[in-house]
């Protein structure tokens, strides 16, 4: 079997990368060449936009399944139909469990759950990207899978909500020093993280599967927790007591505007989301993740401490936290 990964180096596809090797595929990935790639796979370094390199890169190449990892607008999908239409078996794309409806009518969410959400241009991106897609399918024939991941992280970063543009670090270093850590809402809303391993066994799992052929799916682990449980664990494992700063969503997208937090928060983050992955299950049987967030957490904090290239100061956020909590300690005084 032999497949073809746009991207292949980010927190998701690297994982996927490493899995299809193991269970022996034959693996290409298409990128720029600026990060090395999982050992065992062949490299074709193109920008994907360059549509005329990549199909003299690509030749007379066939593959069992092209998987779309940073397709983000819909004249992504777009180029691809004209790169891949007739060259593949199928074609996977990512999109995202932030374009379900913000909050939606339930709190349990399947693949059936509306998608709208009016907060994030990312999500609504993402919609149209599937939007498009499943017309190529019904007209065409295309043989498309769409693929919804929900905050999936690896051992070379941390889950967070309220975080800079740096990154999560600074967010760490709070946690470490024990400085208040902001948390949106009341900590109380519920979210589901995935350790990258197992993504990519759902993943890997719906590859030359006739079963997901102009299906949407989604991949999440089945653990639930607050957010106040994911940063208490981040601070277990630090040995430290978190200091919590519980602030409401609307606020932080208001004095935070820089940050996106309107998007990143009140269209994804700090609305309550359970995932039912029944229809996974049925279409790959032996989808089955065994990372709890305690046991992934560990991993990832482990390998970030053991190495400062991954530990990214980002001083203008941390100070944001501070004028931000300050404000609302001196309001506080006075009423």
């Amino acid at each position: 079997m032999k497949a073809l990964i746009i991207g292949g180096t980010g927190t998701i596809s690297s994982a996927v990368v490493r899995l299809l090797i193991e269970r022996k595929w034959e693996v290409c990935a298409l990128n720029r060449g600026n990060k090395p790639l999982p050992d065992g796979a062949v490299s074709i370094t193109a920008d994907i936009n360059d549509e005329k390199l990549v199909r003299e890169k690509l030749g007379d190449m066939r593959f069992d399944a092209v998987c779309e990892f940073i397709g983000f607008v819909p004249g992504h999908i777009e180029r691809d139909y004209r790169l891949f239409n007739g060259r593949t078996e199928q074609y996977i794309y990512i999109s995202s469990a932030s374009a379900y409806h913000k909050p939606a009518r339930g709190y349990i969410v399947n693949e059936a759950t509306t998608l709208a959400n009016p907060y994030w241009q990312y999500s609504r991106d993402k919609i149209a990207c599937e939007e498009l897609l499943m017309k190529l399918y019904r007209e065409n024939g295309f043989p498309i899978t769409i693929v919804r991941p929900s905050h999936t992280y690896g051992e070379n970063n941390i889950p967070i909500g309220v975080r800079g543009k740096k990154g999560f670090w600074q967010v760490i270093k709070r946690i470490k020093e024990q400085k208040p850590v902001i948390i949106q809402g009341d900590g109380t809303s519920l979210w589901t993280l995935t350790f990258n391993t197992d993504f990519a066994e759902g993943f890997v799992g719906l590859m030359a599967n006739p079963h997901a052929i102009g299906e949407a799916f989604q991949i999440t682990s089945d653990e639930t927790l607050s957010w106040d449980q994911i940063y208490e664990t981040i601070a277990q494992i630090l040995g430290v007591k978190l200091v919590p700063y519980h602030i409401a969503s609307d606020f932080l997208a208001a004095v935070g505007s820089e940050y996106d937090f309107e998007g990143n928060l009140t269209g994804d983050k700090s609305v309550s989301v359970v995932f039912d992955n029944s229809k996974l299950k049925r279409a790959v049987p032996g989808f089955c993740p065994k990372v709890s967030f305690a046991e992934g957490a560990r991993l990832a904090l482990g390998n970030i401490l053991a190495h400062p290239e991954l530990q990214q100061d980002d001083p203008e956020f941390d100070a944001w936290c501070d004028r931000v909590i300050n404000a609302l300690e001196e309001a506080r005084k006075h009423i």
